[in-house]
């Protein structure tokens, strides 16, 4: 059944009864679609680019295989016809961790040319590990969206009695189809049950356990919505969202910079670091800072020359909640003045694709910072309420 079987090595007899073999899958997709006609006029795009949701168990072999016709979702999840026509565009079949800013750039591509043709939903089904760098990239390639952008993933293979694939991407569709806000967001489990699916905003979401099925949470922020079940009622939790823009109102700048890295400031960092990342001519550095957004004083000359020499850097905060203000402490103001810019409470992913994006579509540097610095997709959110940090047990 695809995992590991313990066997006792003392009184066990094994038999061959038949031998089989593994197949290997290719990380590219066939680059076709497949369709099927549902009960209703919506036709909603499937975008597949691999990850655990949209593959099965092979029995033959044990082998997990990557399912992705048509056919096979209707097979699985026969309530989708119910949607409307479904179509599968079979693009990458890649484990997330092997995501790279070109893979953004064509799911970009991919998904804005459905959008142009007409479809009513977009579903990007996606591996969960680096699913929140892939919503912040869409989030700023795709802009003024007639509809959402529904990227979804699961944490349990279909195999398994305790699978999430089939209600999170039930629940994806009908966000893509019900939705009234025109943003990139995550369609994941709300809780460890099957009573709901939350929507969260693409740019402020986080997987935040390694393999709970509510493994995604919102950071600094609230989901947009959710989907309850069994009844499938959609209910928008948060008014602060971009609405629907016409179709024509479409933007796609789907370009990103590889040459951008994360620094995760901790003790002992060592400033050649940074000088490496300058000297391999790097264009943007991402600090995750400790705090309210500071790192090492040693490392402070070497941000200045990184930022003399046409690298644009920005701090963040590895807290994960809250946000940076480089003003109260001397090492804030001394990065200040060396020319590093706050991040404000964008999520070190999210600053660190939204850079990428900035440098590969902005040719003036002024103009890269203004915008970094700047709200265009609610990455930044100015207002924190207390209801947005969570509460931990602390005891009876």
């Amino acid at each position: 059944n695809g995992y590991n079987i313990g066997v006792s090595i003392t009184d066990a007899y094994v038999e061959v009864v038949k031998e089989g073999y593994v197949k290997t899958y290719a990380e590219e997709g066939r680059g076709t679609s497949t369709y099927v006609r549902g009960s209703s006029d919506s036709l909603i795009s499937i975008v597949s680019t691999g990850g655990t949701i949209v593959s099965k168990v092979e029995y033959e072999t044990g082998a997990v295989k990557p399912a992705l016709t048509a056919e096979d979702l209707i097979d699985f999840i026969p309530e989708l016809k119910d949607l409307g026509s479904i179509e599968v565009v079979d693009l990458y079949r890649i484990l997330s961790e092997n995501m790279t800013p070109k893979h953004w750039s064509s799911i970009a591509e991919v998904v804005g040319r459905r959008i142009l043709g007409g479809v009513d939903g977009v579903v990007v089904a996606h591996g969960t590990d680096t699913m929140s760098y892939t919503a912040s990239a869409l989030a700023f390639a795709l802009r003024n969206l007639p509809q959402p952008i529904v990227l979804v993933g699961s944490q349990r293979s279909s195999d398994r009695p305790s699978s999430d694939s089939a209600l999170n991407l039930l629940a994806a569709v009908i966000t893509s189809i019900n939705a009234p806000f025109g943003e990139v967001v995550v369609a994941m489990h709300g809780t460890i049950s099957d009573n709901y699916v939350l929507v969260h905003r693409g740019v402020k979401v986080r997987k935040v356990h390694s393999s709970r099925r509510d493994a995604f949470q919102s950071i600094n922020d609230i989901p947009l919505a959710k989907v309850i079940f069994p009844d499938k009622r959609f209910v928008v939790i948060n008014n602060r969202f971009l609405s629907r823009c016409r179709r024509d109102e479409l933007i796609i700048m789907p370009k990103f910079e590889e040459k951008v890295s994360i620094i995760k400031a901790y003790p002992g960092i060592d400033p050649e670091i940074i000088d490496f990342l300058v000297d391999k001519r790097f264009k943007g550095i991402v600090i995750e800072g400790t705090g309210l957004g500071h790192i090492n004083d040693k490392c402070i000359e070497s941000l200045r020359r990184a930022v003399e020499e046409g690298v644009v850097v920005v701090m963040t905060t590895q807290t994960i909640f809250g946000r940076v203000n480089m003003n109260v402490y001397t090492t804030g103001r001394k990065l200040l003045l060396s020319g590093v810019l706050p991040g404000s409470d964008m999520l070190a992913e999210t600053a660190y694709v939204k850079l990428s994006w900035l440098l590969a579509n902005f040719n003036d540097l002024n103009d890269v910072k203004k915008l970094l610095i700047k709200n265009i997709v609610y990455e930044i959110n100015e207002v924190h309420e207390d209801y947005l940090y969570p509460r931990w047990y602390h005891g009876d």
